[in-house]
């Protein structure tokens, strides 16, 4: 039977490197889970507990394809008490986890054959989604003096019809500050390109609270999640903020493509918003873990990476020990028993020379995950 040229995406690396770890689990070996961007805490307990409780007295069928309005008006109500931006609830809708806001996002912002700039590195699967859907994206090759997100100048002279920012971004955890974001928003104004705000790891913050697009613009798409702060991954629930006069479009397009996000994940995504305290303990473990990753790491041999500001990633310039970061991942699995991300699935062109580190699981597995990487990196004569 034929299959599509849309279909020929490239694959999520970091799904093959969390196979091979879990067949070396599987061996009997104990992984260190360095590679997915995943926290080990689940749902918070209200949020499990809540969904509970609802199971006992509902059917819990479809939503309304915008998501329950209860869940709106509180997401809305997170932007004040985060930003201080006043949020009309009808701008928010609620979809199948951040990864269906970008098909929303992308079905309802551009046509066919449109060029969507997009930092590099950044999330791959912005990447794969816009070559699904026979749009072109433009990488945008980000500069460490930089913190390796893009600036105007690195699309200006580019036909693009939309920009997509990452802030914090995947994998670097690098952050836009407020001059930065409009800069980048007035580019795309001058433009006419749409411009497209990831803001999924917003709440994992450290030294400065995170900037929405909204505080400077209503004109702009923002796409958040409930997998990264709220620790629920699987639950595949997200939202989106969209123009007043995106909202009918937008809601054709999920009514006919996702019809709703799932019922009993909206209920736990709203009992969860209120868990505050069971949440910043989980900050607390990612503080931690960031601590020791920027004093652990250089120990370890890997020198090159820019503090993150927010997510909990460092993105590691390996170019000292390696040209191949696919093979020198592979290895670091086999030997140290440790799963890292190559850089190539951030960054087709560069990412040969990078890798990943993950450290969103438990304290103790981080410190001797990187044990176990400096005693890989000093049997390999690399420190």
């Amino acid at each position: 039977m034929r299959i599509s040229s849309r279909s020929a995406v490239d694959p999520f690396i970091v799904m093959d490197v969390m196979e091979a770890a879990r067949k070396a689990e599987d061996a009997g070996r104990h992984i260190i889970h360095m590679e997915v961007g995943q926290p080990g805490t689940p749902a918070p307990l209200a949020a499990r507990q809540a969904l509970a409780d609802q199971m006992l007295s509902d059917t819990l069928g479809y939503t309304v394809a915008l998501g329950i309005p209860a869940l709106r008006k509180r997401i809305a109500q997170l932007y004040g008490e985060w930003y201080n931006v006043d949020l009309n609830p009808d701008r928010v809708v609620v979809t199948s986890g951040s990864s269906g806001a970008f098909l929303l996002a992308f079905t309802a912002l551009f046509d066919a054959g449109d060029n969507v700039a997009i930092g590099a590195p950044g999330y791959p699967s912005y990447r794969q989604i816009l070559k699904a859907l026979s749009l072109n994206p433009i990488d945008l090759p980000s500069k460490l003096e930089n913190r390796l997100q893009p600036v105007p100048s690195d699309f200006n002279d580019l036909d693009v019809q939309g920009l997509l920012v990452a802030s914090p971004g995947n994998p670097t955890g690098t952050m836009l500050n407020k001059p930065a974001m409009s800069d980048l928003i007035g580019a795309c104004h001058d433009k006419g390109a749409a411009f497209i705000s990831d803001e999924i790891y917003h709440g994992i913050e450290y030294d400065a609270k995170a900037v929405t697009a909204l505080e400077i613009t209503d004109d702009c798409y923002v796409i958040n999640s409930f997998s990264k702060y709220f620790s629920m991954t699987g639950w595949r629930i997200g939202w989106m903020i969209v123009p007043e006069d995106h909202v009918r479009p937008i809601e054709r397009l999920a009514q006919n493509m996702f019809i709703c996000a799932p019922h009993a994940s909206q209920v736990a995504a709203l009992a969860a918003m209120d868990c505050h305290d069971e949440l910043e303990a989980n900050m607390d473990v990612y503080r931690a873990n960031r601590a020791l990753m920027i004093e652990g790491l250089p120990k370890a041999g890997f020198t090159k990476f820019a503090p993150p500001d927010g997510a909990f990633y460092v993105y590691a310039d390996v170019s000292d020990f390696t040209e191949n970061s696919l093979d020198f991942a592979a290895e670091i699995l086999e030997h140290a028993g440790v799963a890292v991300t190559p850089g190539l699935d951030f960054d087709p062109v560069r990412g040969a020379q990078t890798l990943r580190f993950s450290y969103a699981r438990g304290t103790a597995d981080i410190a001797e995950g990187l044990e176990r990487l400096t005693a890989f990196m000093k049997a390999r004569g690399h420190i």
